[in-house]
């Protein structure tokens, strides 16, 4: 009975550890780069939407970024903690944010990137019909990358 028990505590506790790190990106994020005060301000992140500037956008996970993805697309520690995910999500080119700003100019933006460590959060907009390629040469001749803001919790 006790082996059980403790199979069971441990199964509990891997699958809370794997729900928390899917739903580490969700939630209220205020904006904290002079980017994300100029362009976006606050966003919220849920499974289904994402919130700017007081409007909504449906979103869809396509899947948890690598070490090295993240590494490329914010410049980060691929040995540090942290995950992130690319969605797929449609903000027309014509929406206007703050100041009158867009996303991604005249194009629509069509992805997103997330990456989390802390309170922290670095998005990544694109546009461009096909997922982007999220190395550092790929990023260095992109012309699909529209932005890269900065929120914290």
């Amino acid at each position: 009975m006790g082996r059980k028990r403790l199979l069971g505590a441990v199964a509990i506790l891997a699958m809370a550890g794997s729900l928390a790190s899917v739903a580490q990106d969700q939630g209220y994020w205020r904006a904290a780069s002079s980017a994300a005060a100029a362009i976006t301000g606050d966003i919220a992140i849920s499974n289904s939407k994402v919130t700017i500037d007081f409007a909504a956008f449906s979103i869809a996970q396509i899947r948890a970024l690598k070490p090295a993805e993240l590494g490329a697309a914010f410049a980060a520690d691929v040995n540090a903690p942290g995950n992130g995910f690319l969605y797929r999500l449609n903000v027309p080119a014509g929406r206007r944010f703050l100041h009158h700003n867009t996303l991604c100019g005249a194009e629509d933006t069509q992805w997103m990137a997330t990456y989390v460590a802390g309170r922290t959060i670095q998005v990544a907009f694109f546009s461009g019909e096909n997922m982007p390629v999220l190395t550092l040469d790929a990023l260095e001749n992109t012309m699909d990358r529209c932005g890269t803001f900065t929120y914290v919790r």
